[in-house]
Order: C-alpha cells, then sequence, then structure tokens
C-alpha cells in the first residue's frame, strides 16, 4: 500500500510539474510593445508597478526612446506589435509606420493624440486609445476650482482687500453660486467632467460646441448658445476647445469685450485658441475682467509678455493637468487597456476614426 501510494504521489507530482511547465509555455508573452515617448516623463506616467505588470503582459523591446531616438531604430520598431507612448509621442507619418509593418494598436498614456496622428495613418484603421478622460480628472478639478473663485470675485476682493488693509463686506459685489451662468467652450471629455462637478451647484450652465445635438445637451441639462451668447451670457466662461485648424484664434478681442462686467474667463485648453494680442488688449481696459490663463501662446511666454504686469491675470505655467503623482493614474489606466486589448475586451479610451484629428 505505502509502495503504491508513493508511486501515486510521485507519478502526480511529476504531473503537475509537466502542467505547469506546459501553462506556464502557453501563457508567456505573445505579443510584442516598444515605448516611444519623452524619456523624461516615462517613469512619471508609466511608475514601476505598472512597468512591471505590463512587462508581463507583453515582450518589452528595449528600454524606452524618444521619437527622434526611434527613427534610428528601425530593428527594434520592426518587431513591436504594440506602441505605448505619452508625452511627446511619434508623428505617426508614413515614415514611422513603415516602419512599424506589424503595427496592431497604439496606447496613449496621455491626453490629446492630434499632435501624432496623420491621413496616412487614419487610412490604415490602426486602433489608438488614449487617456484623456484620465488626464481630463485634474484639468476638471483645476476649472471647477477657478469656477468657484470666479463666481466669488476671489481676485478683484483679495486685490481691494489688500489696498484697502481691512475687511468690508463685500469689497467687491460677485455673482455667486445660486442662479449665476457658467459658460463652457467645448463639451469634450474635460468640459463634460466640469459639467458633472458643476452638479453639486445651483447654477445654470450654457455651451458652445457644433459636435453636440440638442439630445446630448438635454441629458446633461446644458443649454446650448452660440459663441458670441456665451461671451456675452457668462458669469465665469470655462474653455476646453481642441486646438486645430478651426479653432485656432477662435476667441477674439470682440468676444472678450462683451463679457459681463466683474467676470472671469479660465483657458486650460490651448493658448492658440484665443487670439492673445486681442485679448492682452482688452483685459487693459476691461480691468474688471479675470483672466485665468494656465496656457498662452507661445508656451512659455517671453520675458517681456504683457500678461505678466497686467494685475487682472492669473498666470500658472500649464498645471492644470496631470502633475506628479497624478501622471502615473494614466499609467495604470494604459495596463488596464493593455489588458482588454490582450483579452479582446471592448476598450474604453478607443478614439473614433473621425475625431481622430480633433481629439483633445
Amino acid at each position: 500500500m505505502k509502495l503504491f501510494v508513493s508511486l501515486t504521489l510521485q507519478r502526480n507530482t511529476r504531473s503537475n510539474q509537466s502542467y505547469l511547465a506546459f501553462h506556464s509555455l502557453i501563457m508567456l508573452p505573445s505579443l510584442n510593445a516598444v515605448y516611444v515617448m519623452d524619456p523624461a516623463d516615462w517613469s512619471k506616467i508609466y511608475a514601476q508597478e505598472e512597468r512591471e505588470a505590463i512587462a508581463r503582459k507583453v515582450n518589452i523591446l528595449g528600454p524606452v526612446m524618444s521619437s527622434q531616438e526611434a527613427l534610428l531604430r528601425p530593428d527594434v520598431l520592426r518587431d513591436a506589435d504594440i506602441l505605448l507612448s505619452g508625452w511627446a509621442g511619434p508623428r505617426l507619418d508614413e515614415r514611422f509606420l513603415s516602419m512599424m509593418p506589424r503595427l496592431r494598436i497604439v496606447l496613449y498614456g496621455a491626453g490629446a493624440v492630434n499632435y501624432m496622428v496623420t491621413p496616412e495613418f487614419s487610412r490604415r484603421n490602426i486602433p489608438i486609445s488614449t487617456a484623456n478622460h484620465i488626464n481630463a480628472i485634474p484639468v476638471a478639478e483645476f476649472s471647477f476650482a477657478h469656477i468657484i473663485l470666479g463666481l466669488k470675485s476671489f481676485r478683484r476682493n483679495v486685490q481691494e482687500t489688500l489696498r484697502q488693509r481691512t475687511f468690508i463686506l463685500p469689497q467687491v459685489k460677485c455673482a455667486g453660486g445660486f442662479r449665476s451662468t457658467v459658460g463652457l467652450l467645448s463639451l469634450g471629455a474635460i468640459g463634460r467632467l466640469v459639467r458633472k462637478r458643476l452638479l453639486s451647484m445651483d447654477v445654470n450652465v450654457i455651451a458652445f460646441d457644433p459636435f453636440v445635438t440638442e439630445l446630448e445637451a438635454a441629458k446633461m441639462d446644458v443649454t446650448m448658445v452660440s459663441l458670441d451668447e456665451l461671451f456675452a451670457k457668462s458669469d465665469v466662461l470655462s474653455i476646453h476647445a481642441p486646438m486645430s485648424e478651426s479653432t485656432r484664434g477662435l476667441i477674439t478681442g470682440r468676444h472678450i469685450a462683451s463679457m459681463k462686467f466683474g467676470s472671469t474667463l479660465i483657458n486650460t485648453a490651448r493658448g492658440g485658441v484665443i487670439r492673445q494680442d486681442d485679448m492682452i488688449e482688452v483685459l487693459k481696459q476691461r480691468t474688471d475682467i479675470s483672466a485665468v490663463l494656465d496656457v498662452v501662446d507661445p508656451e512659455p511666454p517671453a520675458p517681456d509678455c504683457e500678461l505678466f504686469d497686467l494685475p487682472n491675470v492669473c498666470l500658472t505655467p500649464h498645471i492644470a493637468g496631470s502633475l506628479d503623482k497624478e501622471c502615473s493614474r494614466m499609467g495604470q489606466w494604459v495596463l488596464q487597456e493593455l489588458t482588454r486589448f490582450l483579452s479582446g475586451k471592448p476598450l474604453q479610451g478607443l478614439v473614433a476614426p473621425e475625431l481622430l484629428l480633433i481629439a483633445a
């Protein structure tokens, strides 16, 4: 009996080892991936925990490369099935794509991808998935915070309090957070997140976005208006439009000059959406208008840029998006999206082909 048990255990042990060896063999990563992005941002977006988890799912071909370095390594690119990227990703033009004949998907651990995609890329029908909605979270938080401050006329009250060196309530009248009007320029990923946060307030929300239908707007409880109406009716106006040929210089001095007395303009989108020289001239004359500018054109602004000297301008160095630990939230999402791709599940950040060149 003891001999039978011993032989059975030995046979089962050998069988289990063979099974585990076979199982390990079939579970080895079969697809190759390569990182192409700004190496300085790589470890911010892809923290060690995510890098190790990704490496267990796919074969990583070499260290991270910048876009320029990648063009010099066709021997690496030709074997990659998956492109993992982030800020300063490669231009997906004919030259780059010809070096990646096996490319099956692009996973982008940041926001807008319109600077990367080209008509050549669109024609190949290669899916590209972006963490845009993840990067939108801190931008929406930043915007929402400044909307509240704008409704309280924060900047003007601070300046008056410091000037008079006393507390007099109210120093400056404000629109407040009840029955006031908040305007949103664009209802993309960020604009929609801002709108969700505004649901906690008793304010009217109006928006301008040519891609949003009246039915969609009704579901969000947003009133769609023209661009001119948006500026004329808003107590605080937050800009979230993508940068494209159609939106460059979209906002003129005339629009800003039409804003209500004591209103606030917030731009966390792209500086080029506003005609900056026009805006500066209006803000010189309309010192009652407050401008919160996290983006300018160009960036960084020249040391002699007049925006530094205007008392009604709050200038921040493009900090609304993911910073420091916030960046790794996008890498975490790429890991999750990669897992969905490998298991054949629907992707959550897939950019529709018709929106590739304008996605922001």
